[in-house]
């Protein structure tokens, strides 16, 4: 697996997350303590997620952070 799908793969389980919950973009940034514009560059696979930000996602979400993987 290359470093661009997995941006893309883990990018599309967020906002797929997000979307369930009813959540904007900001509202997750909020919760998680992060800027919009940076779930929003998650989110479209232009930056990866620090194993620091998917732990911060995973418990907001209550999902094993293996979920991204």
């Amino acid at each position: 697996m290359g470093i661009r799908k997995l941006r893309n793969d883990i990018g599309r389980k967020v906002k797929y997350l997000r979307m369930e919950k009813g959540l904007s973009q900001e509202k997750l940034a909020e919760h998680v303590d992060m800027s919009r514009e940076h779930i929003s560059c998650i989110e479209r696979g232009k930056n990866l997620a620090t194993v620091e930000t998917l732990y911060n996602l995973a418990k907001f979400f209550e999902v094993d952070i293996k979920y991204f993987f």
